[in-house]
């Protein structure tokens, strides 16, 4: 599937989108990040803006990209550190993929209140940050987690089931998957096909990457 082109920015949007693409390296990206207010319901009630994990040094095996921070990702100011971050760290050691070499990051940057689904023109504003961390990090494979983050990649109108099935989608020179979020499966239980799926998911990407011996 192609990839789509983004929805028409609204002028806070395109006030983002210049900010990022004008940020050299990574580093001065987080830095102008964290000062954004370009969704004053989510400026207002965050306490962190949460741009994202990175390697250390050198480019990602892997991107995953979730929706947005939770509680535990508000108060540390980092993403995927509480429930489905433990159980997405959990899952990608059994993968055979090491979390230091990944980046994990979210379509939006802040938390919505009530850890609500983020709204559209949020998810506008925030586009800017996510597609200059994508250029700059230059994943060769990104992992979509949740469809909130699926629909950012491929469009609107994505079934997660059917993208997921879809196995690899080109994505501006890169491989997409699309996958549960850690969420769901921790909402169906350690039973719940949401988590079997997750987990082959994983090791999938992790063969892919040289990471694991057998698809």
């Amino acid at each position: 599937m192609a990839a789509l082109r983004p929805p028409r920015l609204d002028a806070a949007a395109a006030d983002v989108a210049a900010v990022a693409q004008a940020a050299p390296d990574w580093t001065a990206l987080a830095a102008v990040a964290r000062s954004c207010v370009a969704c004053p319901e989510l400026a207002a009630t965050r306490q962190h803006v949460v741009v994202g994990d990175v390697p250390a040094s050198g480019r990602p095996l892997v991107a995953f990209v979730g929706e947005a921070p939770g509680a535990t990702e508000d108060e540390t100011g980092r993403p995927f550190v509480g429930r489905s971050g433990a159980l997405l760290d959990q899952l990608l050691g059994e993968a055979g993929l090491d979390r230091a070499e990944c980046a994990v990051l979210n379509v939006v940057k802040c938390r919505p209140p009530g850890n609500r689904t983020p709204k559209g023109d949020e998810v506008a504003r925030c586009s800017g940050w996510l597609h200059r961390q994508v250029e700059l990090l230059d994943p060769p494979v990104i992992v979509a987690l949740g469809l909130s983050a699926a629909k950012w990649f491929l469009g609107p109108r994505t079934v997660l089931a059917r993208a997921r099935e879809h196995g690899a989608h080109p994505w501006n020179g890169r491989s997409l998957y699309v996958t549960y979020h850690p969420s769901a499966a921790i909402r169906f239980g350690p039973n719940g096909a949401p988590r079997a799926a997750l987990a082959a998911d994983l090791q999938h990407v992790a063969h892919l990457v040289g990471k694991r011996d057998v698809p």
